[in-house]
Order: structure tokens, then sequence, then C-alpha cells
């Protein structure tokens, strides 16, 4: 198996259930850790197709979410970039996706999920 990382990855997004966040976007932390089926060894000649774009991941994150569109809890954010991710390559057998919700930190805390969801 093979664990790839992308973390704190800053977006804007609409979420939130009180009347101050629903009309306007809010910053949010997010990573991802995608575990992925992985074959033999990797030789220094191995072609990037053997592995996975950490790109693919952060667009999971940025430009894949909908900016016009208002998720009511960060927990579908996490859904919509793990549904994504697994859409993206059969390969990848689980992700952990984890979100913190800056606007909300008073002192520096984080404060926020982490969801973790398999191939179905």
């Amino acid at each position: 198996m093979l664990r790839l990382e992308v973390r704190d990855v800053e977006v804007m997004i609409l979420t939130g259930i009180y009347s101050e966040e629903t009309k306007l976007p809010q910053p949010l932390r997010i990573s991802v850790v995608a575990d992925m089926a992985a074959g033999d060894r990797f030789n220094p000649d191995t072609p990037l197709s053997r592995s996975k774009n950490y790109m693919d991941l952060k667009h999971a994150m940025t430009d894949a979410l909908p900016k016009d569109r208002h998720f009511t809890l960060i927990e579908a954010v996490a859904d919509h970039i793990a549904d994504t991710i697994f859409l993206q390559d059969q390969r990848i057998l689980r992700v952990a996706i984890e979100i913190v919700k800056l606007a909300i930190s008073e002192n520096g805390e984080q404060i926020g999920i982490t969801m973790v969801r398999n191939k179905r």
C-alpha cells in the first residue's frame, strides 16, 4: 500500500449553519491522506502512472469543490472530496479528510473534523 498526503490547503467555502456563516465563504484548512494499492517496488525510472499525482488530491480539495454551493456541514465538504478522489482513481482504497474551520478559532485551536471513508 502507498499513502499519499496533501496537507494544510486553505480554501474558501460556503458552509455553516448560523446566519452569519451562510452568506460569505469561510476559510477551511483541509488535509487529505489517500491509501492506494501499490504493486511492486518503485525503481528510479518508475513512471508516474504507477503512483498518483498529488495535484489530483489538491484538485479534489480546491477546484472540484463547487464555489456557488452552500454546504450546511463540513462533513458534506469532506464527503464531496472523498467521492471526487474515489472517482479519480480506482486504486484508491481509503481516504481520510481533515477539515479545520479557521473562522471559529479564537486562540489558535483547531476545531473541525476528520472523516475516513473506505472504497465501497
